[in-house]
């Protein structure tokens, strides 16, 4: 049950964006279509994990990676926490849970904040955050990502599709930026089921 609350919150915060984005909705239409009709899957996340995967390879996967400290609990709802290594060089954690159908992955929520973020501190602006956090997964998934915004440019995601998989980010709180990768074939299919 805990999922389609998650599902239902998901899905009206995707719609509103999208329709709160109209002005590059075609765009963003166009492109979703046409990698959904390639029939390409792809499911790569990162350290191992992927789209698909079963509950208990995830578990066994993010201890074994404890184990070796490459990760560590985190706090709140995204519970497993990363330092990653951002183009900039200034050192971010980035937060990650997964959200599961049937037991198995569909989509990745990720949540990056720069270690030393204070808001007077000009350097480690979100805005620069968000420059940080495209740039590092452009060199995860590659280039092809793409603007997407309000007319006023109050709301500013960046996304890239590759067949099944949406990999989008977005600005969530004046230190954080949030990050998702969904499957998309699943969330469509989840959104068409009745509560």
């Amino acid at each position: 049950m805990k999922t389609r609350s998650h599902l239902k919150s998901a899905s009206l915060f995707a719609l509103g964006f999208v329709l709160l984005l109209s002005s590059c909705k075609s765009e963003y239409e166009k492109v979703e279509s046409r990698e959904l009709a390639s029939g390409k899957t792809v499911n790569e996340l990162f350290l191992g994990l992927s789209l698909g995967m079963d509950k208990k390879k995830f578990y066994e996967t993010c201890w074994d990676l404890n184990k070796e400290g490459i990760l560590s609990n985190g706090p709140g709802e995204l519970s497993i926490e990363y330092t990653v290594d951002l183009p900039s060089g200034n050192p971010a954690k980035m937060r990650f849970y997964p959200k599961f159908e049937n037991e198995k992955i569909y989509m990745m929520p990720m949540e990056f904040t720069y270690e030393g973020w204070a808001p007077w501190n000009e350097e480690l602006a979100v805005e620069k955050l968000r420059e940080d956090v495209v740039g590092l997964l452009k060199e995860w998934y590659g280039p092809d990502f793409f603007e997407v915004a309000s007319e006023d440019k109050s709301l500013i995601a960046f996304v890239k599709i590759d067949g099944n998989r949406r990999v989008r980010i977005f600005k969530k709180h004046i230190s954080t930026i949030r990050a998702e990768i969904v499957d998309l074939k699943i969330q469509k299919e989840l959104v068409k089921k009745p509560a």
